[in-house]
């Protein structure tokens, strides 16, 4: 039976390689996937899914616009599963395609992206994943500055001085956020 699924975790999780990683174990059945990933994200490039660690693939961007149930729907192969990156940046609109894509087409939809932003508070794509998802799954990492557990993303400007206000999406990697605990998040030491 598919089921929706919401991997998230904090920046430097294995996310992206995670659904590489998905992905290649499907096609290597030869079973297709399709990938999508939010079209805001172009650091690397408009349309990759990109691991820190040097692997990038193609992927279908999704735009504000993007009817993903769609574009599942009048694929010209059999699709396996879909894989969303940066699920976070999806709109309720697009999150209910992915709980149509389960319900209507059997297919299983695996989403992964961040929780919550730097002023700890949930993106929209992952408020509706947490309330629709059959499975929701942390991948965890280590706070950057102590041992703990991270959870919590932490925004610094170009001084590397800590940025509690301002827009929610801003895209940016190392060079302008870290991945904390709680406890750093509120007292970073830098």
């Amino acid at each position: 039976m598919a089921q929706l699924y919401f991997r998230y975790g904090a920046m430097n999780s294995g996310k992206s390689i995670e659904i590489l990683k998905v992905a290649h174990n499907y096609e290597e059945q030869n079973k297709g996937v399709l990938i999508f990933t939010s079209a805001i994200d172009d650091r690397d490039e408009m349309g990759y899914v990109s691991s820190r660690i040097g692997i990038r693939r193609k992927a279908i961007p999704v735009f504000d616009d993007t009817d993903i149930f769609s574009v599942v729907q009048d694929s010209n192969h059999r699709v396996y599963c879909v894989l969303v990156d940066e699920v976070q940046f999806l709109k309720k609109e697009q999150i209910l395609q992915l709980v149509r894509i389960v319900d209507e087409l059997s297919i299983p939809v695996i989403g992964f992206g961040l929780k919550n932003d730097f002023r700890n508070e949930l993106f929209e794509g992952s408020k509706y994943m947490l309330l629709y998802a059959d499975k929701i799954e942390e991948m965890k990492t280590i706070c950057w500055f102590c041992e703990r557990k991270a959870t919590m993303a932490l925004r610094v400007d170009e001084n590397k001085k800590p940025v509690y206000t301002g827009e929610q999406i801003q895209i940016g990697g190392n060079d302008s956020y870290f991945p904390v605990c709680r406890k750093c998040h509120a007292n970073p030491p830098l």
